[in-house]
């Protein structure tokens, strides 16, 4: 039987008619209801939770406490980024930020991943590097190299994954990006990033990450990014998981996931041997035409409940992080608001770092996991 979102059935949750009801109903929000935290139910499938954090976060007492309590894998939010570690020349590097994150991953005995060697688009590329004029693709490799090298040998296997490269496919056409490394190299660009990575993290969890969805609107992208790992493949490039970023509604209808086609598409995916991630979670609810909070958050809670059982079905899929645990800072709050000037409410805490129904539905969706 094919499945899809509605409009419809997201609006009537609760209602015996709506296709949603098939899930099991969410748990009150109350403490009770997080007696285990999330890492301890994602542990118990084989699974690792975890969020991505910043240092304006890290300066927030609720936000470390929090994610202490529920995680047991961290992201750098942008501390990671070529624009931060490498954004003043060929030769300057700052690892500063990324390290503070490390050493609050490692005192609380958290895994982090790397996040990411290169973001392959002009808008977040360093100046120095887009006016760069390469003499020669000799050169333009070697610097490519050189950055991997310098930042593998600052981090060793310290962490535990990296986004080699992130968000090459242009979501519209489907094909490759162009980037400051790409006119002078091509598809080369990409090989090069992920041979350099090996070399010098031979034991590193190599990633392609993306943001490629299930709803309706994202068929090219979809598209463009299984030729792209089909290509990786026939090219013996040495990958070892696609990053599922999960940003879900974001840019598109929230109730127009299209459940069938998503299967086609992470099947496909798996038949490359590649794991699964879930790399920057949350749910999105710039669309939701109500301002009723309990309404809102009920809806966030099943189309995020579907989602994750669905990639959950897939014991590929090894690590979930959302993109921020709280809604007080969630990256959505300045890049998607809402028409009616209210905040969004897309993460599993409050602004008040109270947990939501988005909460329940994430436990729940663990609890109900196959092992791995």
């Amino acid at each position: 039987m094919k499945q899809s979102l509605t409009r419809r059935n997201a609006l009537c949750f609760g209602a015996a008619t709506s296709a949603l009801t098939a899930l099991p109903a969410l748990a009150d929000t109350t403490p009770s209801s997080m007696a285990l935290p999330l890492k301890d139910l994602a542990a118990a499938k084989g699974l690792r939770f975890g969020t991505a954090i910043g240092m304006r976060m890290l300066a927030d007492p609720r936000v470390r406490e929090l994610t202490i309590r529920e995680c047991n894998i961290i992201v750098p939010e942008n501390e990671l980024k070529l624009y931060v570690t490498h954004n003043n020349g060929p030769t300057e590097y700052n690892f500063k930020p990324a390290d503070e994150l490390l050493a609050f991953a490692e005192t609380n005995h958290m895994a982090m991943r790397g996040h990411n060697l290169f973001w392959a688009r002009d808008e977040y590329t360093p100046k120095w590097l887009k006016e760069y004029k390469f003499s020669s693709k000799a050169e333009a490799e070697k610097l490519l190299r050189d950055y991997i090298a310098a930042v593998a040998q600052h981090y060793g296997e310290r962490l535990t994954s990296w986004d080699v490269v992130n968000e090459t496919i242009d979501p519209k056409s489907g094909e490759v990006r162009e980037n400051a490394f790409s006119r002078v190299l091509g598809m080369d660009t990409l090989r090069i990033a992920f041979e350099a990575a090996r070399e010098h993290m031979p034991k590193m969890q190599l990633v392609y990450n993306d943001y490629m969805s299930w709803e309706a609107g994202n068929e090219n992208h979809r598209k463009g990014v299984l030729k792209l790992l089909h290509w990786f493949r026939d090219n013996k490039v040495p990958i070892d998981a696609l990053g599922v970023q999960s940003h879900i509604g974001n840019g598109f209808d929230l109730m127009a996931g299209q459940v069938n086609q998503w299967k086609d598409f992470l099947d496909e995916v798996v038949s490359l041997d590649l794991d699964l991630l879930i790399t920057e979670f949350d749910v999105d609810d710039q669309t939701i035409p109500t301002s009723d909070i309990d309404k809102r958050d009920a809806i966030v809670a099943t189309v995020g409940r579907l989602y994750l059982d669905q990639m959950f079905s897939y014991t590929q899929t090894k690590d979930v992080l959302c993109w921020g645990m709280d809604d007080k800072y969630s990256w959505l709050q300045g890049f998607t608001p809402r028409k009616d000037g209210l905040p969004l409410r897309p993460t599993p805490f409050d602004a008040d770092f109270k947990p939501k129904p988005l909460y329940d539905a994430i436990a729940a969706a663990f609890k109900s996991a196959p092992e791995r």
